[in-house]
Parts: C-alpha cells; sequence; structure tokens
C-alpha cells in the first residue's frame, strides 16, 4: 500500500467513480472536476491540510459552506448532522501509523448523499486503506450506505487489539502489584490511565453519533443498513464499558500501590520508633555517668565497675524487648 498517498500534496488522495455494473474505477482530479449528478457513485478521499483541497471544498465542490467547513476544521468530535436527506458524520479511529501512540486518535470527516461521497483526513487511516483494498479485489461497497457501514465497521473492528492490549496491561501492572514488584509501576499506570480515558473520550459520542443516525429520516439508509449500524453501536458501546472498567482497575491499582507504600513508610518508621525507644533510657544512663564529676560509685575502688553497668545495660534492652513483645508492639 506504498503508493496509497502519493496524492498527499495535491490534496486529493484518491477517487473511484462506480461503473453500471457496480465495480469501481480509479480517477482523478480531471474525473472529479468532470462529474455531474447522474453519472454514477462518486467517492472522493482528500487529505485536508492541502491548499488543492480546501480550495474545491469552498468553490468547486457545490457543498454548502457549512459542510466544506466541517471537512476542513481542525478539531471535531464525534458527531452526525442531517442536512436534506444527507448525511454529514464525523468519526475517529485508531492512530496505527508507525510510531503513533493508538489513543491519539484520527479524525474522519464524511459527507454522504446518493451520489457523491466525500472524506477528509490529517493523517493516514487504515480503515480508508481497507476500503480501497476492497475496490482493487471488486468488492467495494454497493452505495452510500455500504459505505457508511463498512467505515464505522472497519473502525470499530480496530479497536478491539488496542482494548486488548490496555486490559492485559492491566493483568499486568495488578500482577506487579501482588508480587511486591513495584518498579516503574506508577509510570505504567499512569500511561494506561490515560490511554484509556483519551480512547473513552471519543468512543463514547462516536457511539451517540452512530445511534442518532439510525432515527435520522434518510431515505437512502434502509433497514439492512440500520440494522449493520445498531451491531457496531451496541460494540462500541461494549468497548466504552469496558474502557470504563479498564479506569476503575488503574484506579483500584492506585490505591493498593498507594497502600503498599504507606505500608512500608509506616513500618520503617515503626522499627525507628522501637529503636528510639530502647536506646532511649541506655542513652539516659551513659550520659548521666559520663558527666565529668569526681568520686562517681566504682570509678576507682572498684576495676569490674564498667564491666557490671555494660552487663546491666544489657540486662536492660532485653527487658524492655521483653515487655514489648508482651505487648505486642512487634
Amino acid at each position: 500500500m506504498g503508493s496509497n498517498e502519493s496524492n498527499d500534496e495535491d490534496g486529493l488522495v484518491c477517487a473511484y467513480l462506480q461503473q453500471p455494473d457496480g465495480r469501481w474505477q480509479a480517477t482523478g482530479w480531471d474525473g472529479v472536476r468532470a462529474w455531474r449528478p447522474g453519472d454514477g457513485l462518486l467517492w472522493m478521499h482528500f487529505n485536508r491540510k492541502a491548499e488543492a483541497t480546501r480550495s474545491w471544498l469552498q468553490g468547486g465542490s457545490g457543498l454548502d459552506a457549512l459542510v466544506a467547513d466541517n471537512l476542513l476544521a481542525e478539531e471535531t468530535r464525534p458527531r452526525a448532522l442531517t442536512m436534506d436527506g444527507n448525511l454529514l458524520v464525523n468519526l475517529r479511529g485508531v492512530n496505527l501509523n508507525p510510531g503513533a501512540d493508538p489513543d491519539d486518535m484520527v479524525s474522519l470527516r464524511i459527507w454522504l448523499e446518493p451520489g457523491r461521497i466525500v472524506t477528509s483526513r490529517r493523517r493516514r487511516l487504515m480503515a480508508i486503506d481497507d476500503i480501497r483494498e476492497q475496490i482493487a479485489r471488486g468488492k467495494g461497497p454497493r452505495d452510500t450506505g455500504d459505505f457508511l457501514v463498512e467505515v464505522a465497521g472497519l473502525l470499530v473492528n480496530r479497536l478491539s487489539p488496542v482494548i486488548e492490549q490496555l486490559d492485559e496491561a492491566a493483568d499486568d501492572l495488578e500482577e506487579q502489584v501482588v508480587t511486591g514488584e513495584r518498579e516503574e509501576v506508577r509510570t505504567r499506570l499512569a500511561s494506561l490511565r490515560r490511554q484509556a480515558i483519551s480512547l473513552r473520550r471519543y468512543l463514547a459520542p462516536q457511539r451517540e453519533a452512530l445511534s442518532r443516525i439510525l432515527g435520522e429520516p434518510v431515505e437512502w439508509l434502509h433497514e439492512r443498513h440500520k440494522a449493520q449500524l445498531r451491531e457496531i453501536s451496541d460494540r462500541t458501546m461494549r468497548y466504552v464499558e469496558d474502557l470504563d472498567v479498564i479506569r476503575e482497575r488503574a484506579a483500584v491499582i492506585q490505591d493498593e500501590v498507594a497502600n503498599r507504600v504507606a505500608e512500608s513508610m509506616n513500618r520503617n518508621m515503626y522499627m525507628l520508633a522501637i529503636v528510639a525507644t530502647i536506646m532511649l533510657p541506655l542513652g539516659f544512663i551513659t550520659g548521666l555517668l559520663g558527666v565529668n564529676v569526681d568520686g562517681l560509685p566504682g570509678a576507682q575502688d572498684t576495676p569490674w565497675a564498667f564491666a557490671a553497668l555494660s552487663a546491666f545495660l544489657l540486662v536492660l534492652v532485653f527487658l524492655q524487648i521483653l515487655v514489648m513483645r508482651r505487648l505486642k508492639w512487634f
């Protein structure tokens, strides 16, 4: 598919005109400009960053200004809008381009009418490549409704492995916390939560957009299309619920990590307190006897006085430990 993006510079990534026998034939700018209603279903896919795309959509396409502006907008959330029996749809797909984060979702803007389909994007979207491969094999969409179903379905299909990877990452983090291996857990946990939140941010409104299409009065969207879109909407909702579960699991893991860190710190502080308690009387006695005053007991008359004092201190430590054990301090 290395040649799929060869037309990015002039704005038109690809264009196909459906023939009377249902097959799709590739065309270019000349075919796009020459197309008239009744010539067959025309699909045009644009790179919205190109100036040629902006010029044609705003001046030569014949599209309503609102439609053209939406196809060129920098940032939009998933939504669906009906205009004169046609559909304006914004969808999002996971970013599977090399070196990209899947949660950095790619926006696809679609204008659908019975005889013409216009799509635009800023970054390459694998779902569009899949449709182009289907067309190359002679199995492309049969009509405008089929195109919408194909695109929506392929976008959802690409989500499945990404959600599974997030779920497996949550499993690994839970196992690391349970086994006490907490190295890099916080960094990975933050990344997991960020990805889940980012994906859900677009999937939830995308599900609402697909559900809204089902209730719109669009004549060319048949019951077969609506049934398929309903299934895609339900799958999207399941993925949203899966992301909610992953976020909740991440929150539980975060709490467990915080509890274990706090428990470790409390244990260390407790041991320090025990050591300080043991050393306090020893420090007091040795400090008292270390005062530079003549006539301390045993200093001159009894040579073994220091050894006796040391033994007394050891016995005192033993008694302190015994009392603490009886009190179940440790």
